[in-house]
């Protein structure tokens, strides 16, 4: 599967033995985007140039990671990546690129001393000009778990995930990597309040609490910072829909929303697609 918004890649840096990795996603000049952090523990880079009262117009790309905030250092290199291939902000020094980044906590997955370096995230850039692998325990997700509120023992595989929604030439899509302390929902039961017990149990879980589910909102709507804004919004929705206990304190979960500009279309469409496209990606993984 590739992602079918034209000129946007996706490449990966991966550690199997360490348990990390980063995922570089290449966006086409132009592009808009803001975000929404709902977690209680986010790590992340440039998100405040995103806000729709910065001065900041488009981004270049967007990195997720693993590695906890030493993960953001990923960015470093994308940045020199793009700097090389004369993106970014005009300055009258040269162009400056704008890279946000989201971060998830995988240092207890591996080794912790592997992190994502600026290193391994030119090397993300790189690998975007080739095969787009937009599922799996690769980039960002190669450590990520689901439902660690069950333990070590007990806990399921996590990963990249991706799904995508088109509507009359409208294209949305949803790369997340999915590190969560709840369960996967898949809305056909009844909400279990096992998880929410065990958050009252701070000494016996707090060596676990260290998640985190992030993801970029992909479309060719064209939307203003804002609406792109209202788009991440309709993100953390989906995510809600589909992770029980979603946005806990231990969890940093974030979104990105960037929109390329090539189609006109309501807000309000692509925020209920963001929605329905981040539901039907995390629902993906096995329960």
């Amino acid at each position: 599967m590739s992602i079918a918004i034209p000129e946007v890649r996706v490449g990966h840096w991966t550690d199997p033995v360490g348990q990390t990795g980063c995922t570089v996603v290449l966006l086409p000049e132009g592009t808009v985007a803001s975000c929404e952090v709902r977690g209680g523990a986010p790590a992340s880079r440039e998100l405040d140039a995103l806000a729709p009262d910065k001065a900041v117009l488009s981004v270049d790309a967007v990195v997720l990671t693993g590695g906890s905030a030493f993960g953001l250092a990923a960015a470093d290199g994308v940045l020199r990546y793009l700097e090389q291939a004369g993106r970014g902000v005009f300055t009258p020094v040269g162009r400056v690129p704008i890279v946000p980044t989201l971060a998830l906590f995988d240092l207890a997955a591996g080794d912790p001393a592997a992190r994502p370096t600026a290193e391994h995230g030119y090397a993300a850039a790189q690998a975007a000009a080739g095969e787009q692998r937009l599922s799996g325990r690769v980039g960002a997700g190669t450590g990520a778990y689901v439902s660690q509120w069950r333990g070590p023992d007990q806990r399921r595989p996590g990963g990249i995930v991706y799904a995508e929604q088109e509507l009359d030439g409208l294209i949305v899509g949803a790369l997340c990597a999915v590190n969560a302390f709840g369960d996967i929902d898949d809305g056909r039961g009844e909400i279990s309040l096992d998880s929410v017990a065990n958050l009252n149990r701070p000494f016996a879980f707090e060596p676990t609490r260290t998640h985190t589910t992030i993801g970029v909102i992909l479309t060719n709507a064209r939307l203003t910072k804002t609406e792109c804004r209202i788009v991440a919004q309709g993100a953390h929705d989906g995510l809600a829909r589909a992770l029980t206990p979603p946005h806990t304190r231990f969890d940093g979960d974030g979104f990105i929303a960037a929109a390329t500009g090539a189609h006109p279309a309501h807000v309000d469409t692509v925020r209920l697609m963001a929605l329905a496209t981040v539901t039907t990606a995390l629902r993906s993984l096995p329960r």
